[in-house]
């Protein structure tokens, strides 16, 4: 499985990123249709573009009522069928990264699709700090890649509430 990997010491802050996304997703460049997020801590001197990591125990899935979440077979992504989401939000308060969001307008949930496994975001990042890469080459364990990157949200969080 790959997964679109971030390392925050490379991010210039441009937001290509975001951009690309709301490109792909819905045809314009508002950030609230991206499904990257680039979090950024002027103190800190730090970026940290933020999206799904297609979690191997992926709680949006489970918590889900109306089981519009599932995992795509051909590339691993965990993705939110609008057509049977019921909007009720249980996934936005299971995910431990905050990395999905509401499309207010359709009332649905959305987030990271990998972009049918060319993800847009990677395409267009300036500066390296997004790849697609495969879960075994970032890391040999999964449930660690996964306590990793929750350990980075949480210090990401922990610089920004200074």
């Amino acid at each position: 499985m790959r997964i679109v990997t971030v390392d925050p010491n490379k991010c210039v802050g441009c937001r290509n990123c975001e951009y690309a996304c709301a490109f792909k997703q819905k045809n314009d460049f508002t950030q609230k249709n991206s499904n990257i997020r680039v979090n950024v801590y002027p103190e800190e001197r730090v970026c940290v573009p933020m999206t799904c990591v297609h979690c191997e125990e992926a709680w949006c899935l489970e918590v889900c009522p109306a089981n519009a979440i599932s995992r795509d077979e051909k590339t691993g992504a965990v993705k939110v069928d609008k057509d049977k989401c019921a909007g009720c939000k249980m996934c936005m308060l299971s995910c431990p990264f905050g990395n999905i969001h509401f499309d207010s307008k359709a009332l649905v949930s959305q987030k990271c699709d990998l972009c049918e496994g060319e993800p847009n975001c990677v395409k267009h990042c300036i500066s390296g700090a997004l790849s697609y890469e495969d879960v075994e080459d970032f890391g040999n364990n999964r449930k660690h890649l996964d306590a990793k990157l929750k350990d980075m949200y949480s210090k990401s969080q922990e610089g920004g509430k200074k």
